[in-house]
């Protein structure tokens, strides 16, 4: 019960709000120019556009009988959602780069986490790659960049959490014989590289 309760509350579609909400409000206001009194506007849209939306097309895929379950357990049910996630996601990612209102660090993290839902997408059609090990690898990566930029005492704090997490999320995944080990740590080392290497595009 405990295992698929975490892997509910850090599931691939909740983690890109979790990032959002870090850099949005707790880095340093200076950090973006994007007000601060409308930043819940980009809270919003990313809800909307990287777990809502995506959520309700893949119910929508159920009930329309093209995979089985919401959760996607089998490899060929993967297909059609990590598709339909990706489109969203891209959207997002182009009005971010589209409207020169938001600061374009906003852009440049939608461009990578778009990047891994495609390579999901990709691998799913051979392999059975950890969706929860690549967001919560992606989310550690990304958080020792923030702490890169912003080497202070809280943000070191937050990376040590984030370590402990990542290895709480991927141990509910194995005890939910969910993946293979490989499956899961391919997925960490996979979501890491790329969550750090936003700083490269910086």
């Amino acid at each position: 019960m405990l295992a698929k309760f975490i892997s509910f509350i850090f599931h691939p579609l909740l983690v890109p709000s979790y990032l959002y909400y870090l850099l949005l409000y707790f880095m340093p206001v200076s950090l973006l120019t994007f007000p601060l009194v409308s930043r819940w506007l980009v809270m919003l849209l990313v809800f909307f556009s990287t777990f809502l939306i995506p959520t309700l097309g893949t119910l929508a895929l159920v009930r329309t009988g093209y995979i089985k379950s919401i959760m996607a357990e089998e490899r060929s049910d993967r297909a059609w959602p990590l598709f339909f996630t990706t489109v969203c996601f891209g959207m997002l990612t182009y009005m971010f780069y589209r409207e020169q209102v938001f600061d374009p660090l906003l852009y440049l993290i939608m461009v990578v986490i778009t990047l891994a839902v495609f390579f999901i997408f990709a691998i799913s059609y051979f392999w059975k790659i950890s969706a929860h090990g690549v967001g919560i690898g992606g989310a550690l990566g990304f958080i020792i960049l923030l702490h890169t930029w912003q080497p202070e005492q809280r943000t070191l704090y937050l990376v040590s959490g984030s370590i402990l997490l990542s290895g709480v999320v991927l141990s509910a995944r194995l005890a939910l014989d969910a993946h293979t080990p490989l499956q899961v740590y391919t997925g960490f080392i996979m979501g890491l590289a790329l969550g750090f290497g936003i700083g490269i595009l910086v």
